[in-house]
């Protein structure tokens, strides 16, 4: 299976390239389902299509899906949580506060991930489609394994103890006559985490995932997208091409939108600088919104022409940053066919620009770097290895 995450900020299209790559996946003879983690669902809209909680048929090869996370906790945690929900009543905590304190952070957001995992073990479909949140939500998605396994592990275990929960958990079974063993609630913890950790590494997988970036030809969005793109990095997601929407078509001649589309040019330059070798497929500003089978068909025929959406895109690497030690790390960054003399470093507290040549490369940092030095940089194998680390 093939799993497609299409994220970036809200409102640059993401919605519609999601609903038109499963519907050219489809009618290619690929089993598809495109499923929505964005709490403020458009995929139905888009598809002009009743869909719910649980995947609907809505074209040959084609299934939708809008994901309710309150659905999916009850589906996924809900033993765990009526447990919890009855011993913090019994500490006489009001059932709807109760109700809303036991759940772990980001597991809401975690419940998304849990169908990943569900469609790829029963291998029914081909091709998993994502219309992903907004690029703040989905970098909590997608960094959630690691979170969540820190809150339980530390947290939890530490400060309270499994055994300290399970007594009282115990006798609430016991005063309910609950036939239910005591390790049954905790064992769904477990399998909850070990899930996430799963998919962490299907995500992370580029022979199986792919992230694909969206964006305006704007210069806001541009560098919303490149943070991030780099954090993707960070977190070891395989992103293979960027999505340019909504460019200003050559045949609009109105003198009105001249200077727009001159901007928009200059931008989709920005982009080429930003993203180095990645593909960029890019997707006209259509006179009507796009919504319906007709429209999506349009769409996907004008990114893809007649290549398969479901294809890997991209094989290489463009950079990524490593941790060494407690307090440093490496900023690793391919150049291949570049010479040491003809090669530049500029960098301001939360960027850093590369010049080769007449080209630039313009990489935004993570946070987690903007207070850190550049302890030294080296040139080697056609790669160049960026060392920070703080400031002693």
């Amino acid at each position: 299976m093939r799993i497609i995450v299409h994220t970036g900020k809200g409102g640059v299209g993401k919605t519609s390239i999601s609903a038109a790559t499963a519907l050219r996946c489809a009618e290619m003879g690929l089993k598809t389902i495109v499923i929505s983690t964005d709490t403020a669902h458009s995929l139905g809209d888009s598809l002009e299509h009743e869909i719910g909680p649980e995947p609907t048929e809505i074209f040959p090869n084609l299934w939708a899906q809008e994901v309710d996370a309150r659905y999916s906790m009850d589906k996924y945690w809900g033993a765990f949580q009526k447990y919890m929900v009855a011993l913090f009543s019994r500490q006489g905590v009001e059932n709807i506060v109760a109700e809303e304190v036991t759940i772990l952070p980001g597991l809401e957001e975690g419940a998304h991930l849990l169908w990943i995992n569900k469609y790829l073990n029963e291998g029914q479909f081909d091709v998993l489609i994502v219309d992903a949140a907004p690029t703040a939500e989905t970098l909590r998605l997608l960094s959630l394994p690691d979170v969540t396994r820190w809150w339980f592990e530390k947290l939890l275990t530490f400060t309270r103890g499994a055994s300290k929960i399970l007594r009282p958990i115990n006798k609430v079974l016991r005063g309910n006559d609950s036939t239910v063993p005591d390790d049954t609630a905790w064992a769904q913890v477990e399998n909850l985490f070990d899930t996430l950790d799963r998919v962490r590494q299907l995500l992370s997988d580029p022979e199986l995932s792919s992230v694909r970036l969206v964006v305006n030809p704007e210069k806001m969005v541009i560098k919303e997208t490149q943070r991030t793109y780099t954090y993707l990095n960070l977190y070891g997601y395989a992103t293979d091409a960027i999505i340019c929407n909504r460019i200003i078509p050559p045949e609009v001649t109105d003198p009105y939108f001249e200077a727009a589309k001159a901007k928009q040019q200059e931008n989709i330059a920005f982009i080429r600088e930003a993203f180095g070798e990645l593909p960029l497929l890019k997707a006209p500003l259509f006179g009507q919104e796009v919504g319906g089978l007709d429209a999506l068909r349009t769409l996907a025929a004008t990114l893809y022409g007649d290549n398969n959406p479901a294809d890997k895109m991209f094989d290489g690497t463009t950079h990524r940053i490593e941790s060494i030690g407690s307090d440093g790390y490496r900023l690793i960054v391919p150049l291949p066919f570049a010479r040491k003399d003809d090669m530049d470093i500029y960098r301001s507290r939360d960027e850093l620009t590369l010049r080769v040549g007449p080209y630039r490369r313009n990489i935004v940092l993570p946070y987690a770097l903007w207070d850190l030095e550049i302890a030294d940089a080296r040139f080697e194998n056609s790669t160049l290895n960026i060392r920070f680390q703080r400031d002693r």
